[in-house]
C-alpha cells in the first residue's frame, strides 16, 4: 500500500492573519500536522497543498514536500477539499506516483497525535474511509431554543429522559480524513457510504478559527503539556 498525506493549508485565513504558520506554543501552527504525520510512520509522501509560497516554505523547513502550488482554481474560495486533493493526486501522477490512500489532514491540529494517525489507518483495513469523531458531551435531544425571548425545548420529551438511556451521539471534529483513493473518485467523496468512525478523546479536539479559539487552544495545551 502506497499512503500519501495532504495538508491543505491556503494562504489569506482573515479572522486569524497567517493562521496557518502563526506561531503556537514555540512553532508554526502548521508544523504539528507535519510532525504527526511524519512521525506515524505511515505514510510515504507527507505533503503541503497551498497557494501561498510563505507556507511552502515553512512546509519545506519541517520536511514536507511541496513540489507545486494550488491552481488558482482549487485556491479560489468556491473550492471545495475534494478539489485540492483531486489536484494533489493528478499532479503526482504526472510525476509517476500513485497513492492507495490519502489522508486529508487540516493545518490547525496542534493536538493530533502521531498515534491517532496510526490508530485510524489501522480501521481503514475492511473499509473504504475514516472520519474521525467525538461525543457530544450531552445528549443533543436535550437542546433548547430560544424564541420571543424564551426558553424552549426542542424535544419536550426528550428533556425526561435519564442520558443513560439516550444513545450517545457523535460529530465530526474536522482533524483529519483517510479515504481508499479509487472509493474517493468512485463516490466523489471522502466520507462513502463505507465510512467507519475513530472516536478521538475530547482533549485533543479543538477548534482554531477565531482569536478566543487560539487563545483557549494555548491554555489547553499548557495543561495538557505542562509548558
Amino acid at each position: 500500500m502506497s499512503n500519501i498525506a495532504i495538508i491543505t493549508a491556503r494562504g489569506g485565513s482573515k479572522r486569524i492573519p497567517k493562521k496557518n504558520i502563526k506561531e503556537f506554543m514555540g512553532k508554526p501552527m502548521l508544523a504539528y500536522a507535519i510532525e504527526a504525520a511524519q512521525k506515524s510512520g505511515i505514510f510515504d509522501v507527507v505533503m503541503v497543498s497551498t497557494d501561498s509560497e510563505e507556507i511552502a516554505d515553512v512546509a519545506r523547513k519541517y520536511g514536507a514536500e511541496v513540489p507545486f502550488l494550488r491552481s488558482e482554481r482549487t485556491a479560489s474560495d468556491s473550492a471545495t477539499t475534494f478539489d485540492a486533493l483531486d489536484e494533489v493526486i493528478k499532479e503526482y501522477k504526472k510525476l509517476g506516483k500513485e497513492f492507495d490512500t490519502l489522508c486529508c489532514i487540516y493545518p490547525c491540529v496542534p493536538f493530533l497525535k502521531a498515534e491517532t494517525l496510526k490508530e485510524a489507518y489501522k480501521k481503514m483495513e475492511n473499509h473504504d474511509a475514516v472520519m474521525p469523531v467525538c461525543k457530544y458531551p450531552v445528549p443533543i435531544e436535550w437542546a433548547m431554543k430560544i424564541e420571543n425571548d424564551l426558553l424552549i425545548p426542542n424535544d419536550r420529551e426528550a428533556q425526561n429522559m435519564r442520558s443513560q438511556d439516550i444513545e450517545p451521539k457523535y460529530f465530526d471534529v474536522g482533524m483529519f480524513y483517510f479515504c481508499k483513493v479509487n472509493n474517493m473518485y468512485e463516490h466523489n467523496s471522502l466520507t462513502p457510504d463505507d465510512l467507519t468512525a475513530y472516536v478521538i478523546n475530547e482533549s485533543e479536539c479543538q477548534d482554531i478559527d477565531t482569536p478566543d479559539d487560539w487563545k483557549m487552544a494555548e491554555m489547553k495545551y499548557k495543561v495538557m503539556y505542562g509548558v
